[in-house]
């Protein structure tokens, strides 16, 4: 794939997102451009140097929420026909389509990353868990919760965050390393709540 294919996808993703549903108030343009930069930091961190692989990871980053378009359940599966259908036209090899596919669908809860690539994309889907705007974030994933009655009420939130936090692992060492420190405060924060 060539850099003017990644920079199509890009414009070709930003216009769609622009048409999300307002209540996704966390599946947003702001998350899919975060977890695209967050991808970046830590293949870096984690000495990914293959300018084939950073395509493709930056590829699966642009397209692991855009099944939000159409289905909120399996969104994954509805990316990856997203991203298939948009990128028919691209210099994209059989083996990369299967690759980005593996990316996108690695992001489904529960996260289980089998390569080093997939690892990354499930730390930066994540990352914010161990980061200064772990709140506010948290808070617009809630509203988005309650909208799609994900959880009931701020209750049934409380709880699922606590579950989620105590659950949680990164699954790359850098992440690990960076984010757990914080992700364990704010964690600690919501038991005492």
């Amino acid at each position: 794939m060539t850099e003017k294919d990644l920079q199509n996808a890009e414009v070709c993703v930003r216009g769609k997102l622009k048409n999300l549903d307002p209540s996704l108030t966390y599946h947003c343009l702001n998350h899919t451009f975060d977890v695209l930069h967050q991808c970046l930091r830590i293949a870096a961190a984690e000495g990914i140097t293959s300018e084939h692989d950073l395509k493709n990871l930056r590829m699966a980053a642009l397209y692991h929420d855009t099944g939000f378009l159409e289905t909120y359940k399996n969104h994954e599966r509805k990316g990856c026909e997203i991203f298939l259908q948009d990128t028919k036209g691209m210099h994209l090899s059989e083996e990369d389509n299967e690759i980005i596919q593996g990316l996108i669908m690695s992001t489904k809860l529960p996260q289980e990353p089998r390569t080093l690539l997939q690892r990354i994309i499930c730390d930066a889907d994540l990352d914010y868990l161990g980061r200064d705007d772990f709140f506010p974030i948290a808070d617009n994933l809630r509203k988005e919760f309650l909208h799609y009655n994900v959880v009931a009420n701020d209750e049934e939130w409380h709880q699922l965050q606590l579950n989620f936090l105590t659950n949680h692992s990164y699954h790359t060492a850098s992440s690990a390393k960076l984010r757990d420190p914080e992700k364990q405060k704010h964690l600690l924060k919501i038991m005492n709540a």
